[in-house]
């Protein structure tokens, strides 16, 4: 299948980002349901009718490319997805290339933790758009991190992440 012609995003909606100092656009892509979808070095940003939404890339769980319909499913850290349709053009494949690398970018290290209880969760440690290496825990919803059996694991968990990629605890 041959791809087609991709638009570039319009000198207005570029204007509406938030790009902060050091910040700049990698890539951006024109979705099929209208929105635009541009990745920049410290966020992810989603353009709709005037408005933006801006979310760094640590808030990005993880995506996933369905190819025969080109549509990309982000999973945020907080549990919810949104869907980005894209055309058969060549910015879907620059774009979601882009979005893995970023979203890479932002891994430090990760280590699954099996919790008191059973539940399976993983402790990562990211950087925020800032590069400061922050924990972020992810897992299910019903993980009841506030536990004290719970804490007191991934605290542990915490440690040796911290320790194993030479971080002060």
């Amino acid at each position: 299948m041959a791809l087609s012609r991709r638009r570039r995003l319009p000198a207005a909606d570029h204007a509406l980002l938030d790009l902060r100092p050091g910040d700049r656009v990698l890539v951006d892509a024109h979705l099929t349901d209208g929105r635009w979808a541009v990745a920049s070095r410290r966020a992810l940003h989603l353009l709709e009718d005037g408005k933006v939404a801006r979310v760094p890339w640590s808030d990005v769980d993880r995506g996933s490319l369905d190819p025969a319909t080109r549509v990309l499913t982000v999973t945020w850290v907080w549990g919810g997805t949104s869907r980005l349709p894209f055309a058969q053009d060549s910015a879907s494949v620059s774009f979601t290339q882009t979005f893995r690398e970023r979203v890479q970018q932002s891994v430090v290290h990760v280590v699954p933790v099996t919790v008191p209880g059973g539940a399976k969760v993983r402790l990562a440690l990211r950087r925020d758009e800032d590069g400061e290496i922050f924990t972020q825990v992810l897992g299910d919803a019903d993980v009841d991190v506030d536990d004290p059996a719970v804490s007191a694991a991934l605290d542990v968990a915490e440690a040796e992440a911290r320790d194993a990629v030479g971080l002060p605890r």
